[in-house]
């Protein structure tokens, strides 16, 4: 065993009613009633957040963290359309997301946004899922290790040692999300072991082995146990309003 607590997010992507919203976080909460061993988060669209909120707070324990898909690097401004960090934390925000693949192959952010982003978070005290990714092509040209590890050291930039305390690693296999295809547990074990050793060169063997690592490309109630029981992935960030737990779940 590793020691590192396995967390699970649930990002729900633009997806939901408030309606449905509020239902599936009431659901989350109660099926993860008694299994404390697992740390989840749930990340619902901005619309969403004080809703979900809401429920949360009326959850014993804080069994379920309340996250944000994304926000923006200044404090305040005239940054029309833009949510800053100072306004997730007070609807409740713990843990945000930086660098998802849709973020950086759909919206073009950078490699230097996402870093800023990572920063940004962490100097605002709050928990931070780093993402990173390789395309299919790059897989194909067997850059698959060379694409993670290029994306986290640039993602953790000027990211100091004690404050990986409160950074998560999430490895996407873009080919896999949304696609049909998955990533076998022993393609995510390679992955994540090349984004320890990364971690291990940043810094020091004892941050890399105790930084959590998810998978988040397709997890599913059918392959989740068999990914979990890899070495060294340490949950998983799963798309889209799938996150009601199951019983074939691992939590």
């Amino acid at each position: 065993m590793s020691g590192r607590k396995l967390f699970v997010g649930g990002n729900w992507k633009m997806n939901l009613t408030v309606a449905e919203a509020h239902a599936l976080t009431r659901a989350v909460a109660s099926g993860l009633a008694g299994r404390g061993q697992v740390e989840v988060a749930v990340f619902p669209s901005f619309v969403h957040l004080a809703e979900v909120g809401s429920v949360l707070h009326k959850v014993p324990g804080n069994i379920v963290k309340l996250g944000a898909q994304d926000f923006y690097t200044q404090a305040n401004g005239a940054f029309t359309g833009e949510v800053s960090l100072a306004q997730l934390k007070d609807l409740g925000v713990q843990v945000v997301l930086a660098g998802h693949s849709e973020r950086r192959h759909v919206l073009g952010e950078s490699d230097g946004l996402v870093n800023a982003k990572v920063r940004a978070a962490l100097a605002a005290g709050l928990e931070v899922i780093l993402c990173v990714g390789e395309k299919l092509e790059q897989r194909e040209a067997g850059m698959t290790d060379q694409i993670n590890v290029a994306q986290t050291v640039y993602g953790l930039a000027g990211v100091g040692r004690t404050q990986m305390a409160k950074i998560t690693i999430a490895y996407e296999p873009v080919w896999a999300i949304g696609t049909g295809k998955n990533a076998t547990p022993q393609d995510a074990q390679q992955a994540h072991v090349a984004i320890r050793r990364a971690l291990a060169a940043l810094y020091d063997e004892t941050v890399a082995a105790a930084t959590r690592i998810q998978y988040g490309g397709s997890m599913k109630g059918s392959n989740a146990r068999e990914l979990i029981a890899q070495k060294d992935v340490d949950g998983g960030l799963i798309g889209g309003p799938r996150s009601r737990p199951r019983s074939s779940w691992p939590l």
